[in-house]
């Protein structure tokens, strides 16, 4: 089982760590029935999700424009899909974070460095909530059951941002709706610190694992500590 796998221990694996060969073999074994598990927690978890989204998704148009959103991301294989959201943010969010890191030189350091900001100016009250409870990331179950997606994996990552990521281990795996990276520091951890976190996950993947981040999860999410 994995550690809480604190950013002080980040250094120990390179993010090209090469797995040995009984890790490869478990490793290859466990994605051919990794989408069990996808499938079993979606079905058992759909009424619920299916009822928060829709009260959500009400909220949210109310508050002014359209309630989901997609955006392209990299899946496995470098394949290009979209990725589904509650909207967070303003309809001109794009604008809104050009102007904003254009005036705020601070910002655009945290935001090169890390692809997130602490203060996000695109993000509306509502949304504030929603991401702060990761409600946003729900609609992802939509792309877990048609394959695009697997509940744990790697961060999906915009086409964009590939050249920013040193490592390999995200293109051997669909990307999560969770992972290593949202149940340790999320904001305080660097966009290329991130393929460690992806390396690691390859190397120890399992049924355990998976259960573990899962439950990890969700005392993140009860705790707020989504955005």
């Amino acid at each position: 089982m994995l550690e809480s796998y604190p950013r002080s221990h980040l250094g120990d694996l390179p993010v090209d760590a090469a797995p040995s060969r009984q890790e490869i073999r478990s490793g290859a074994f466990y994605l051919g029935v990794k989408r069990i598990l996808d499938i079993a927690v979606i079905l058992l978890i759909a009424p619920l999700a299916l009822t928060i989204v829709g009260i959500l998704a009400f909220l949210v148009h109310r508050d002014g424009g359209k309630a989901f959103y997609g955006q392209k991301r990299l899946g496995r294989d470098g394949k290009i899909f979209t990725l589904w959201k509650l909207r967070s943010m303003v309809p001109d969010a794009a604008l809104r974070l050009e102007e904003y890191l254009q005036d705020n030189p601070a910002a655009r350091r945290e935001w090169d460095g890390t692809q997130k900001l602490k203060y996000d100016p695109r993000i509306t009250r509502l949304g504030y909530y929603i991401r702060k409870y990761s409600a946003d990331e729900l609609p992802q179950l939509w792309n877990v059951l048609v394959g695009d997606m697997s509940l744990v994996g790697p961060r999906p990552m915009f086409p964009e941002q590939r050249p920013l990521y040193p490592g390999t281990a995200y293109f051997s795996m669909r990307p999560g709706m969770t992972g290593l990276w949202q149940i340790s520091e999320r904001n305080g951890c660097t966009f290329a610190e991130r393929a460690t976190h992806d390396t690691r996950y390859a190397m120890k993947m399992s049924f355990g694992t998976d259960i573990w981040i899962l439950m990890m999860t969700a005392v993140v999410v009860l705790r707020g500590t989504g955005l």
